[in-house]
Formats: structure tokens, sequence, C-alpha cells
């Protein structure tokens, strides 16, 4: 259904552009030209269980000093010794939830997400075979949920909200799932994710 490929960016976009906090935000668009923005992945990993699919989530620790008790995919800095995108998002979902890589299958890269707090996040799109277990890094993540990957992909459960942060009001993306507040970055990939692959 999705391909194959883990070279392929799904619709991206020139690297100049790109998606983002931007994207909602027009004005974030001059503040980020000239800015050296550290490199990141994420594994969007949905189970290969068909009309069943579920997206792996975790809730971030709230003793982290950033983005704490935040709903996020796994993920983080791209180290130098990992090679590729896809490796970095693999590791750190080891790291993180202990999902073992031999269970993941990357089949693609979203479009590069750029955020006002510094970094440019490249999504990998994975699936996950059965046989997997999942066990928190307490040190990072509080809690893994799994949420169904037809709940996310309706474009009825995406809300646009507003905050106003240092003086300037910010528009987002707000996707609640039970007691879940998923929200920001990560909801703005799922919406990424949605209108290259659905919409």
């Amino acid at each position: 259904m999705l391909g194959h490929d883990p070279e392929r960016a799904f619709g991206a976009e020139p690297a100049h552009l790109g998606h983002g906090d931007h994207v909602l935000n027009p004005d974030l668009v001059s503040g980020l030209a000239g800015v050296t923005l550290r490199e990141a992945a994420v594994l969007v990993p949905v189970t290969d269980a068909g009309p069943e699919a579920q997206v792996i989530l975790t809730r971030r620790a709230t003793a982290m000093r950033k983005h704490s008790g935040q709903v996020a995919f796994p993920g983080g800095s791209v180290d130098p010794e990992d090679g590729s995108v896809e490796i970095a998002a693999m590791r750190e979902a080891e790291e993180e939830i202990g999902l073992d890589r031999s269970f993941v299958e990357p089949i693609g890269r979203l479009p590069i997400y750029m955020t006002t707090t510094g970094f440019r996040i490249t999504p990998v799109l994975a699936v996950v075979r059965p046989g997997y277990s999942l066990v928190a890094n307490p040190d990072e993540v509080d809690a893994v949920f799994e949420t169904p990957l037809s709940f996310l992909m309706d474009p009825a459960n995406h809300r646009r909200e507003s905050r106003v942060w240092d003086g300037l009001e910010r528009h987002y993306y707000v996707m609640p799932y039970g007691t879940h507040h998923i929200w920001g970055v990560t909801a703005g990939i799922i919406r990424t994710m949605y209108e290259r692959l659905y919409a």
C-alpha cells in the first residue's frame, strides 16, 4: 500500500521550505532563515495488523528537561555513527521503548519537519511485524501506547487550536485520543502523513 523504498520521501518538499511549525504560522519562516537546525529522526511505527493497524506513541518522561510529559514518536538526534536517519530512528526506538529493530521495516521518509526549537526532523515511516514487545525506558518515557491508524488518519479528528506564546499567537494541530493529548510536532507529523498518503 505504501511502498517499500526507505530512501523515498513521500511528497517531499524543497529543502528550504519543508513542513513544520511555520506551515500554520507563516511569520515563523523569517525566523528559520539562516538558522542551523540540528538533525533528528523519529520513527513512525505502524503495526502490521491490516484494518486494525495501530501507531505506537510515547509520553515523554516528566523528568526530562525538554518537552516533558508530551506525546511523541520515539526518536532523537542523528549521531554521526548512525549512517542514516532510518538507523537513528530505529536505534532511538530500541533505547526508548525496547522495540527490537528486527521487527521494524522502514518503508519511506515523510517530509522533513522543522521546529522552532531548532530541529530538522526526518520522520521514518515503518511497519512493525507481529511478535514485538515494548518496554519503556523510565529515564525517557513515562508510557507507551497504541492509537488506531484509522483514528489518526481521519481528518475529523484533526483539530486546529492556538495559544499565545511570547506575545504571539501560535497555531497547531490537536488530536485528543482518550486520556492522551496529541498535539504540536507529533500532531503536525501525523497531519503531514495524512495529507501525503490519504488526502
